[in-house]
């Protein structure tokens, strides 16, 4: 069972998540939030594999609450909910450490991967505005020169390139017939190299680099 916190300020949004994500499907609601103020404290306590916060609320918004919860040791991914096409908000989302976004009104099936792919590790961004929202996040973030793979080797930069796609560490293991182990040293080395924060970044080099399309 995959343990979610959810984090919105309106309740019909929260019934609505929660009626998406059922036991039966293999979810678990831990907890429920409408500020996220709250979130660093409750996570403390509740340890949810994910956190699923919206991204604007009275009070502390998702953008805040995910820089203050990712400041934190330990602590889980969170994948942010938005109806507002607010490519900077997003974007902003990102740099705050968020591990993808997703705009409200999907598909339950889309949103149930999404929390899924999110909460085992991978990375999660709602095709309907990912070329805008990557656009945005490299206007506040510094580019890595064209030549800054070349540190990479052949097979750290193939893992870059399944990270840019959004799969987990399963899942390139999967792929590339390798140890989850192995795949986690390649992701350090990579990211050591590459001096990349977080997996949100990870993607956004593949993407600038075109190792994703």
């Amino acid at each position: 069972m995959i343990r979610v916190l959810l984090v919105d300020d309106q309740e019909l949004i929260r019934a609505g998540l929660r009626g998406i994500l059922r036991s039966r499907f293999g979810f678990e609601i831990v907890g429920e939030l409408g500020d996220g103020a709250e979130v660093v404290p409750v996570v403390e306590e509740l340890r949810p594999d994910i956190v699923v916060m919206d991204i604007r609320m009275p009070g502390t918004d998702g953008v805040t609450a995910t820089r203050r919860l990712r400041a934190e040791d330990k602590a889980p991914p969170v994948l942010v909910l938005t109806t507002f096409e607010d490519d900077e908000v997003l974007a902003a989302a990102l740099r705050a450490g968020a591990a993808g976004f997703l705009l409200k009104g999907v598909p339950a099936d889309d949103l149930q991967r999404a929390v899924r792919t999110v909460a085992e590790g991978g990375s999660w961004l709602d095709p309907a505005v990912t070329g805008r929202v990557l656009s945005a996040y490299r206007e506040g973030t510094p580019r890595l020169p064209a030549s800054a793979l070349d540190v990479l080797t052949p097979r750290e930069r193939e893992v870059l390139e399944l990270i840019g796609t959004g799969l987990t560490n399963a899942e390139i293991a999967e792929r590339l017939t390798l140890g989850e182990g192995t795949i986690k040293t390649h992701i350090g080395h990579l990211f050591a190299k590459l001096q990349l924060r977080d997996r949100a970044a990870a993607v956004v080099c593949a993407f600038d680099h075109g190792l994703v399309h």
